[in-house]
């Protein structure tokens, strides 16, 4: 006999059967019950939650021979033939293949007919927001009203792409995620029926990996069944599923917390070596983060990893970390795993992300002795800084001397000279930036580190990901910039790309992606845009030690010309360059 699918033979025939959900299935049994059921429903969740096995099972209970009520049969003629889809009443619909006008007024025509074989006529519509904006127009009234004889049961995994008409008109269900420990007890059962032999290791890692969705927990379950033969470890299961045991990115866990570059690359090394794939391995480090901070700051933890299945071996290591440090890593692997979906050399990525978290300091959360040295080397600084300013002055005092002296004879002996010399105190000349920048430039260079400006960027991957959807080719432009300061109601992106920059700034283009940014960051914020390379020059001006100032008489002030002048003669000629103070 033809081997069948674990997650067909397992499908629930009955509301009973049915793993979690249960807010939904005494919902739909009370109105079975008593008769009350609705013309029209919606069933919206995540996948492999069990949306169409209840629109079967409402189908079935229904139309049941003995019924309608709380459950089907599943013995009479009527509900054999719905569960192998043999009754031309109870159609199903699959709008991904269906989705034009004309498929829905053929289903409107056909509604107005009388059922031939069962009680209700029942449309069952899968991925129903896969329906073009006509087809829901034409399928609207119908809706609304149907004839006595007919339900509707819509089925999609995205609700917010329905329009609200459609919405109204039906009873809407939420299906959740299945609960780790409802999908290991489900596995447990499957495996005792078809005679698997597998530990509570491997099925918990099965159930996290689906990330609640019970019919891909059976098919990894199946799978795992047909490489070892019906005896399932859970190294098997990481070798058919691409993980990585956690002892592997614990290594890399103490080795980015101990500072050691080379232990990093071996342990990277490692991984490539073993056929692993750079996103696939910055993925794991990232939940193996998010599972360390989980068992730092939740007390039992343990049961809210989303990856690990011995955490209580990890627990040392969460602590050793602090707390301000796990959220600095987890910040920077995101962003770098959002560079490595367009990145040529991942596994290249993958190494500078790693060195770059490896190489930042520990956070505050550290010993009382390392605060004393801390602070005394802050101190030591501070001093080292005093000192410098003083010699500077001292130079200074002297230099104001030299040219008072000197400006005195020249004046003497020139025609015109100005009865009194004065020295003027001046910075020295910085290269000028012919370049545009925002308005308050100056307030974002001071701002770019705030707190506020840090929960943005962590969003920043979220707010890309939307503007993709709004539009490809926007996201293909600003993809190339990266957020570098925010005020209360703008942020300053930086590009390095001219071209990118010029076509982000364009009003339609501008005009989505500041609505993007509302909707990700909950308030209305004003995009302004600059080059990296003028940030950076300007960050690094700023951030540099004391600036030393240059003494000149002033009438030596407009002999020294700037280098831009030059340039701009030789490049336009003497004659059209006029030169003002």
């Amino acid at each position: 006999m033809t081997h069948i699918a674990l997650y067909r033979a397992w499908r629930p025939q009955s509301f009973q059967e049915m793993v979690g959900q249960k807010h939904i299935i005494q919902t739909l049994q009370n109105s079975l019950r008593e008769r009350r059921f609705s013309h029209a429903y919606l069933f919206n969740g995540p996948r492999g939650t069990g949306k169409t096995s209840a629109a079967k099972i409402l189908a079935k209970a229904v139309n049941c021979e003995h019924g309608p009520g709380p459950e089907p049969c599943n013995e009479c003629e009527a509900c054999r033939r719905i569960t192998t889809g043999a009754v031309m009443d109870v159609v199903e619909i699959d709008a991904a293949s269906n989705r034009g006008v004309e498929e829905i007024r053929d289903l409107r025509e056909k509604v107005k007919y009388a059922p031939t074989e069962v009680r209700y006529k029942v449309y069952i519509i899968d991925e129903v927001h896969m329906l073009t904006t006509e087809a829901f127009n034409a399928l609207l009234k119908t809706l609304e009203e149907p004839p006595a004889h007919v339900m509707f049961i819509l089925a999609t995994t995205e609700p917010h792409r329905l329009p609200a008409t459609i919405i109204s008109r039906c009873q809407r269900f939420d299906f959740r995620r299945v609960s780790l420990e409802e999908q290991v007890e489900r596995l447990e059962q499957v495996c005792r029926q078809e005679e698997i032999t597998a530990d509570s290791e491997s099925l918990e890692y099965i159930a996290k990996l689906s990330d609640g969705g019970m019919r891909d927990a059976l098919s990894l379950l199946d799978q795992a069944a047909s490489f070892t033969d019906g005896q399932v470890t859970y190294q098997q299961v990481l070798d058919i599923t691409g993980g990585m045991p956690e002892e592997q990115f614990a290594k890399l866990a103490v080795a980015v917390r101990d500072q050691d570059v080379a232990a990093v690359l071996t342990g990277i090394e490692q991984l490539m070596l073993e056929g692993k794939s750079a996103d696939k391995c910055m993925e794991s480090l990232l939940y193996f983060f998010r599972d360390l901070l989980m068992l730092k700051l939740v007390p039992n933890g343990d049961r809210m990893t989303d990856r690990m299945t011995r955490a209580d071996d990890f627990k040392e290591l969460a602590h050793s970390f602090a707390t301000d440090r796990i959220f600095s890593i987890i910040d920077a692997l995101n962003r770098y795993q959002t560079e490595m979906k367009y990145a040529v050399q991942p596994q290249t990525l993958f190494e500078v992300a790693l060195l770059h978290i490896a190489a930042q300091q520990q956070g505050s959360e550290s010993s009382g002795a390392s605060n004393q040295q801390t602070t005394g080397a802050s101190s030591g600084k501070v001093d080292g800084l005093v000192q410098q300013l003083q010699r500077q002055i001292t130079s200074l005092e002297t230099k104001l001397n030299q040219l008072m002296k000197s400006g005195g004879a020249t004046a003497s002996s020139a025609t015109e000279a100005s009865p009194s010399d004065r020295a003027a105190i001046r910075q020295p000349a910085r290269p000028s930036v012919m370049a545009k920048k925002p308005p308050q430039f100056d307030r974002y260079v001071s701002s770019h580190q705030s707190p506020d400006f840090a929960r943005i960027r962590g969003q920043w991957g979220l707010v890309l990901q939307k503007v993709k959807e709004a539009g490809v080719t926007i996201h293909a432009w600003l993809v190339n910039g990266e957020p570098i300061s925010a005020l209360e109601d703008s942020l300053l992106v930086g590009f390095k790309n001219s071209i990118h920059r010029d076509t982000t700034e364009k009003p339609a283009n501008k005009q989505v992606i500041e609505r993007v940014l509302q909707d990700v960051l909950g308030k209305p914020y004003r995009m302004d845009t600059m080059m990296l390379k003028d940030w950076e020059a300007a960050v690094d001006t700023v951030e540099e030690a004391p600036i030393a100032f240059q003494l000149e008489p002033e009438g030596e002030q407009n002999s020294a010309r700037e280098p831009w002048i030059d340039e701009a003669i030789q490049m336009f000629g003497e004659d059209l360059v006029i030169i003002k103070d």
